[in-house]
């Protein structure tokens, strides 16, 4: 639906200027706009693109000269990249899921669904499950029993995301060649031995305003849940395994992995291949570089990175001296030959 430069500059609290009921379709870069697109020039560097294109209107940033760039209008910005969330969510019109229940879905006579629930096309939901008001569910996604989805929970799942598999928790008679390893960090002692399964009775809770990518997997708790705070994002193929404790807003770029019984405060931003070892606290605040792998508890408010992941300063300096290795060694060598000579002198 066609929205005038009005009407988007007040969505973003932002300014307006020149012909304010220009309509525009949607977003494009400045170089490949149409008339009716409205053009991303958030930067002079972008901006000098537009003469390549065939915008109208376009999204500046602080200080730039709209008429300059031969506009009708234009929206200018304090801040463009978080500008750049309000415009998109503004434009895009999200999944087409029809209102009402599909008639292929197959819900159990002990499921519960709220007023004013969509359910797509062969949607199951099991018995005992329930889904709140006005939740919109997809085509294919599969609700299982006892699962419980709140009134209007503001709650995001791509394709592929899987909420409630068993943990990986598997235990021997004897003990098994890892606590060997963790005790001894030496040679094992073979045992033949099966692993039996340690059955996962807990479930997963998913706070307010969370986002899973496609694929993400969060695995229930083996007693008590596993916890995903609220306003969490995580990204595609990511792995938070059983009884993991997350808090709110944090953001895990795609294939990070966590590992079982492990602690996540606030605010914590995992780049993309992140570990994270078991049974550790890693407080609020802390950012670690991608495939950085966390093997011992990381205070708050610490910037990491690497295997094992450290300070990230000390990281970068420890890069640093390895790349001066090969001059280091060169020098060495001239050294030996030139005390050989003084002590052959001798």
């Amino acid at each position: 639906m066609a929205q005038t430069i009005r009407m988007i500059a007040e969505a973003l609290g932002a300014s307006a200027f020149g012909n304010q009921e220009l309509e525009i379709d949607g977003l494009a870069e400045p170089a490949f706009a149409g008339p009716r697109q409205l053009a991303l020039a958030m930067a002079p560097k972008y901006a000098d693109c537009l003469a390549s294109g065939q915008a109208r209107a376009a999204v500046l940033g602080p200080d730039m000269d709209w008429q300059g760039y031969g506009l009708e209008a234009a929206i200018v910005v304090a801040r463009p990249r978080y500008a750049l969330a309000g415009l998109t969510s503004a434009l895009d019109p999200g999944p087409q899921i029809a209102p009402g229940i599909h008639p292929t879905a197959v819900i159990d006579a002990g499921a519960s669904i709220g007023i004013g629930a969509a359910i797509g096309p062969f949607v199951v939901i099991g018995p005992g499950a329930e889904v709140g008001a006005r939740a919109r569910i997809a085509a294919h996604v599969s609700i299982a029993e006892a699962a419980r989805i709140g009134d209007d929970a503001r709650f995001i799942a791509h394709p592929g995301a899987v909420v409630g598999g068993d943990g990986m928790s598997f235990v021997t008679p004897e003990a098994s060649t890892v606590e060997q390893v963790r005790a001894s960090m030496g040679q094992v002692e073979a045992v033949e031995q099966s692993w039996t399964r340690i059955h996962s009775l807990g479930a997963v809770s998913v706070g307010d305003d969370v986002e899973l990518g496609c694929n993400a997997c969060i695995d229930k708790g083996t007693i008590r849940d596993t916890t995903i705070g609220d306003g969490c994002k995580i990204d595609n193929l990511v792995h938070i395994a059983h009884n993991v404790q997350i808090g709110r807003d944090c953001l895990f770029a795609a294939q990070s992995g966590i590992a079982g019984s492990t602690t996540i405060g606030d605010r914590v931003v995992f780049g993309g291949q992140v570990g994270v070892g078991d049974n550790i606290t890693v407080g609020s605040d802390v950012v670690a570089g991608g495939a950085s792998k966390i093997l011992s508890s990381v205070p708050a408010g610490r910037a990491v990175l690497g295997y094992p992941a450290v300070k990230m300063e000390t990281h970068v300096e420890s890069y640093k001296a390895t790349r001066r290795l090969p001059r280091l060694q060169k020098t060495v060598a001239e050294l030996q030959k030139a005390v050989s000579k003084l002590a052959g002198n001798d």
